[in-house]
């Protein structure tokens, strides 16, 4: 019962603790509509779920998090250095990162956390030959992003997932 009602329970957490921090002020009201809103988008959305994904590790989540936090504050400063100086600097790349996370929700996440992180862009996720495509607005070593994107970022999303 409680799975069909919440078929995503942390989405709708989530929503919930956004909408509360977003509400003018904490009030039976506010949180009668967060909590609607919370129940009601999941279950709109299941369509749109390829499939169930579990977390295996819930505490890596949380790693990948604070990592993520940390790399878009840093990527930030990058990119406000890189947009101030001289425009010929920039060494923009479209880079095709090899996927060892075969699943399309994994593949997902980890397209949205590059598309999040400022200085880069994914722009596609080629399911046939496992490959995200990203573009990055300065790239002095190919390898050295392939690396980092896939250790920072595809490693714990597929030990979160374990896929």
């Amino acid at each position: 019962m409680i799975q069909r009602l919440l078929p995503h329970p942390l989405l709708s957490l989530t929503i919930l603790t956004l909408w509360m921090l977003l509400a003018a002020n904490v009030s039976v009201g506010n949180l009668v509509v967060g909590t609607l809103l919370a129940v009601l988008i999941p279950r709109l959305m299941i369509g749109f779920w390829p499939e169930r994904s579990f977390m295996s590790h819930p505490l890596t989540a949380f790693r990948l998090v604070g990592v993520f936090l940390v790399d878009i504050v840093i990527a930030n400063l990058t990119v406000a250095r890189l947009v101030v100086g001289p425009i010929d600097r920039l060494q923009s790349e479209f880079v095709e990162i090899p996927l060892d996370a075969h699943d399309v929700f994994v593949a997902t996440l980890l397209g949205s956390i590059v598309a999040l992180t400022p200085g880069t862009v994914s722009v596609d996720i080629d399911r046939d030959r496992w490959v995200l495509l990203v573009h990055a607005l300065h790239v002095e070593d190919t390898q050295n992003l392939i690396n980092t994107i896939k250790s920072r970022y595809e490693a714990p999303l597929r030990e979160i997932f374990a896929c």
